[in-house]
Order: C-alpha cells, then sequence, then structure tokens
C-alpha cells in the first residue's frame, strides 16, 4: 500500500503553492492582518488608510515583494486558510462564510479553479 502511495506522489506535477510575504513593514501589517482574518473585505484603498502608505505604492509593492497583485495574494491567503479547514473537518459551507466569499458555491468554484477539485473531492483525498 505504500508502495502505491509513493507511486502516486511521484507521479503528481509539482504545483508550488504557498504565500510570500512582503518584506516591507507597513505592507507585513496588512498581511499578516488578512491571514489572521481573511474575511476582512476591506478594500486595497481602506488597507492602504490602514497601514499608512498610498494605495498606489501598496499596489505595486505588494506585486514586487510578492509576485502577486493585492487582490491574488488575498485569494491565495483565504485558500491557504481553506485547506486547513478542510483537514479539520471544518463543513464547506462554514469554511466558505468564514472566509468571506458570499456564498459557498462562489468559494466552490475558486477552489476549483485554483486546485483542479472541489473542497469535497479534495477532502476525500485526506
Amino acid at each position: 500500500m505504500a508502495a502505491v502511495i509513493l507511486d502516486e506522489i511521484r507521479s503528481l506535477p509539482v504545483e508550488p503553492f504557498g504565500l510570500p510575504l512582503p518584506s516591507d513593514p507597513r505592507l507585513q501589517r496588512i498581511a499578516h492582518a488578512l491571514i489572521a482574518e481573511p474575511a476582512d473585505e476591506r478594500d486595497l484603498e481602506q488597507w492602504a488608510h490602514w497601514a499608512a502608505v498610498s494605495s498606489r505604492t501598496l499596489s505595486r509593492r505588494f506585486v514586487l515583494e510578492t509576485g502577486f497583485n493585492f487582490t491574488a495574494w488575498r485569494q491565495r491567503a483565504r485558500m491557504m486558510r481553506s485547506l486547513e479547514m478542510l483537514a479539520a473537518g471544518v463543513p464547506v459551507t462554514a469554511i466558505a462564510l468564514d472566509l468571506g466569499y458570499s456564498t459557498p458555491s462562489a468559494f466552490i468554484g475558486l477552489f476549483r479553479r485554483t486546485f483542479g477539485e472541489t473542497p469535497a473531492s479534495y477532502r476525500a483525498r485526506l
């Protein structure tokens, strides 16, 4: 059984899925706040004001320091948290609402686009 699992793992495509953090202290403050509360719906302008940085600087530096624009980085943070929640057995509807998605289907759609399968299929493989 272990040999079969190892063969399956070896045949999986390598897809890096991490959450790079910015190095600028102002952006780190925003990143840590979003990691702590991924459902926070403040927009780029509001986050920039909160961190005492211009929205233009926030936008440019986020791409420069993380490789992702602010919206993509926030979605990635939410997806990372969803994986933790799925592994903990949290129901998909609760995950969707806890992470700030308006409906479970919106969350499921993004999860499928990101990982190539639904949250339920992912959980079944855990």
